[in-house]
């Protein structure tokens, strides 16, 4: 949104005219020592706000159920955060330093302008969403951030819709500049009236890939046994924990390959697999984990954790995985044969 009144690249949501917050951004990326903070100016109408004050929520929650489903008091969320600082009037803090941002917007929007600054708790999850079924209505589960702002007689107060705005945004993650040990596997198996195994190794070109990018897999058949490979089939699958009051966990092949090679007895093979998992090949799987949606916006698969030391699991809401598995079909009677490697799934620094 560009207000007319501000020629700044800047978000605007606003109370009918009487209380507006402008963001610069909506996306804040956790660098895991630290996240961006939010930084803001809030416009009011003072014959509006009169002897109230104005303050300014950040609420981030796992929404797991349905807001008309709730029963008996019992609501369908886990909030992990909640901050609120007040922003009218303003409270003495010493001359904190403005944002760029800030100082243009309140140039720009005069005297009632008002900036304000948030801490995004550097231990809180980055935004889910898990994709819902066709059909389904109204918000999505997964982990979510919200950023309200209202007029009431004080912070303990029961805020009304009349007198609140708010607007979604999200925390995310990109990939970290060092990077992983090259992913390999291997593994060997014996059969019967075989002298010798069957070994199968499985190389990934590099630990991290952008969302999009093709997965380069390297297979290395050596076949010594009495039985013949069949075909060789790879997938990717996302493994999403759920941590919350008991843990679940959910896997769902989001790219899988097959492909018709044999491998005789007493022969090899080695060849570099493609495969590139996308969203928009898994649009109907229910439950699957995107990254963070804001309205209607269209999203990727989510991207894959990065664990912090000390964090407590159940405080991350969902944690995203991703592994690639490689496997040797053998027929009816001989099996197969399979390996799995890690890899990580992440957007790139912009």
């Amino acid at each position: 949104v560009f207000p007319k009144n501000v020629s700044l690249p800047v978000t605007k949501f606003k109370l009918i005219n009487v209380v507006t917050a402008y963001l610069g951004k909506r996306d804040y990326v956790d660098h895991i020592d630290h996240t961006d903070p939010i930084d803001g100016v809030v416009l009011i109408d003072p014959e509006y706000v009169k002897e109230r004050k104005v303050f300014v929520k950040l609420l981030c929650a796992f929404r797991y159920g349905r807001e008309d489903l709730d029963v008996l008091g019992l609501t369908f969320r886990k909030d992990f955060c909640t901050t609120t600082i007040q922003v009218y009037p303003p409270l003495d803090e010493g001359d904190k330093k403005k944002t760029r941002l800030q100082e243009r917007l309140m140039k720009k929007l005069g005297e009632h302008a008002y900036p304000f600054f948030i801490e995004i708790p550097k231990d809180s999850p980055c935004s889910v969403t898990l994709q819902p079924a066709p059909g389904d209505t109204g918000k999505p589960c997964g982990v979510d951030y919200e950023l309200k702002t209202y007029v009431s007689d004080g912070d303990e107060e029961k805020i009304h819709k009349r007198n609140s705005v708010r607007l979604a945004i999200r925390k995310v993650q990109f990939a970290p500049d060092k990077k992983g040990p090259q992913p390999t596997a291997e593994v060997q198996k014996q059969f019967l009236m075989s002298d010798k195994p069957l070994c199968l190794e499985a190389t990934l070109d590099k630990d991290l890939y952008y969302h999009g990018e093709s997965i380069g897999v390297n297979v290395q058949v050596t076949n010594n046994s009495s039985k013949t490979v069949k075909k060789v089939k790879i997938s990717v699958r996302q493994i999403a924990d759920i941590c919350l009051f008991s843990n679940a966990q959910y896997k769902c092949p989001v790219a899988v390959l097959e492909a018709d090679d044999q491998v005789a007895p007493s022969s090899t093979l080695c060849k570099v697999y493609q495969i590139c998992p996308l969203l928009g090949e898994n649009k109907d799987k229910r439950g699957l984990a995107l990254d963070g949606q804001l309205k209607h916006e269209d999203t990727n698969l989510a991207s894959s954790t990065i664990l912090k030391e000390g964090v407590l699991k159940e405080n991350l809401g969902i944690i995203v995985q991703y592994k690639v598995k490689v496997k040797l079909v053998l027929g009816s009677l001989g099996g197969e044969v399979c390996v799995e490697l890690p890899v990580t799934l992440m957007h790139s620094k912009p």
